[in-house]
């Protein structure tokens, strides 16, 4: 079958949120990892959709939309059918960018008038009413995430700050109109158009209303938002007569030693981290004592490789938000940012040279940074750990000498308290 949805996400751990509810919905899905050079539809194989991760959700705004349109370009020279920009269910960004920006640029490559933004996810508890963006039951400006050491959401109107990163207007579907089916939903986009709005906010507070929404964006050329509005989008595949049976996802057939790493200083991770340290070896990272990156996560692998074998560890940069800031005010919030990945990175190159076959990371930049530094092309998706996080086995595009890794891939904000036991308990049949 050919590749029907071609999707461009803006992290790592974002788009493995995506390609997993694309899987739980019925398609076979494969994770790209940075735009391939010369992969073709057929070393996706059997893929359904093919989600491309980038690291453009904080990088400057030229470089997410040349990253985006490099992506979008390959996405159509594998054939897909319909388009998929996905960026975190709360609205991760600054107010000059990278989210308006980018759907500009995609929507003026597609030849395209009209999108949505919908980034609500209520398994999650990202919810959209009236344009106003909720965690769990209280406002965005009003969650932890208004402290967001990179991307703090202050504002949690999203017709206010989408209007900030775009010339073009915004409108608002409100949920009295989702609830009236797909039908008025469409009648509501066409009322904006002709008033002159390039976007629409949609108002979700659950799944049914996601499933109304995807199908009222059909024939959308290009759909933005959270990976909760894909929710809709296979069963529309299905009406054409474009997507075949699917077969359950399978777990990675990876044997041998984890470790766990968590950069994400979200109130989730925290929380997940301090139980893991109860549990299992563990190694706090301290940015201040890491000039040499390189040299520090050499001499920490030594240290884990010793006595990997005896089971999991974890590494963790985790720390509250007080310390973080202290961290950044010393160090600038690019370059402690930086420093901490280019650890992580080199850490688990090394530990996959010693051995390590099977990594949990925790946090999207540290995810991207960990899987460039392995080297992972591509993943196939497998069965959900927690709501928005799978594990993925490696996949080579092509190559046949390379030893797959399983890899778990996590959003900071996902995942309940025992995520990293879950994880493990399940490669481990329960004994993690």
């Amino acid at each position: 079958m050919p590749i029907i949805l071609g999707c461009i996400a803006d992290d790592f751990t974002g788009a493995t949120d995506l390609a997993n509810t694309l899987v739980k919905n019925g398609m076979r899905v494969v994770q790209v990892n940075g735009v391939p050079g010369s992969a073709s539809a057929k070393d996706l194989g059997d893929a359904d959709a093919v989600v491309v991760a980038l690291k453009s959700r904080t990088c400057p705004v030229h470089e997410a939309v040349s990253d985006s349109l490099a992506a979008l370009a390959w996405l159509k020279v594998v054939g897909a059918k319909q388009f998929f920009f996905k960026y975190c269910s709360t609205f991760d960004s600054t107010d000059i960018g990278n989210i308006g920006p980018v759907s500009d640029a995609l929507l003026d490559a597609l030849h395209a008038d009209f999108a949505i933004a919908c980034p609500a996810f209520p398994t999650t508890g990202r919810t959209i009413y009236k344009g106003y963006l909720f965690v769990g039951d209280v406002l965005l400006s009003e969650s932890s995430l208004k402290d967001h050491p990179l991307t703090p959401m202050r504002d949690p109107n999203l017709v206010r700050v989408l209007s900030r990163q775009t010339d073009e207007l915004v409108g608002l579907v409100d949920l009295n109109i989702v609830r009236h089916g797909y039908e008025r939903v469409r009648t509501a986009f066409e009322a904006l158009k002709k008033g002159g709005n390039r976007y629409a906010i949609v108002d979700a507070l659950d799944d049914a209303d996601l499933g109304v929404i995807g199908r009222a964006v059909a024939d959308h050329p290009l759909v933005t938002g959270g990976s909760g509005i894909a929710l809709g989008l296979p069963e529309n595949y299905r009406r054409r007569g474009l997507l075949g049976a699917a077969t359950p996802p399978r777990l990675p057939e990876v044997d041998g030693p984890t470790i766990v790493m968590a950069g994400s200083c979200s109130q989730a991770t925290r929380t997940q981290v301090a139980r893991a340290r109860k549990r299992w070896p563990s190694h706090q990272i301290d940015p201040l004592k890491l000039s040499d990156a390189a040299v520090a996560a050499r001499t920490l692998a030594d240290e884990i490789l010793r006595d990997i074998e005896a089971g999991p560890q974890v590494v963790y940069s985790t720390a509250d938000p007080d310390t973080v800031q202290k961290v950044q005010s010393e160090l600038g919030r690019n370059r402690a940012g930086d420093t901490v990945e280019r650890f992580f990175g080199h850490l688990a190159a090394n530990l996959r040279d010693g051995g390590v076959r099977r990594f949990v990371v925790a946090g999207g930049e540290t995810s991207g940074a960990v899987v460039t530094a392995l080297g992972v092309r591509a993943m196939r998706i497998g069965p959900e750990i927690d709501p928005g996080v799978p594990w993925t086995e490696s996949l080579t595009l092509g190559a046949t000498d390379e030893a797959p890794l399983a890899l778990a891939l996590k959003s900071g904000n996902f995942g309940g308290e025992d995520f990293f036991e879950k994880a493990l308990g399940m490669l481990d049949g329960g004994d993690d």
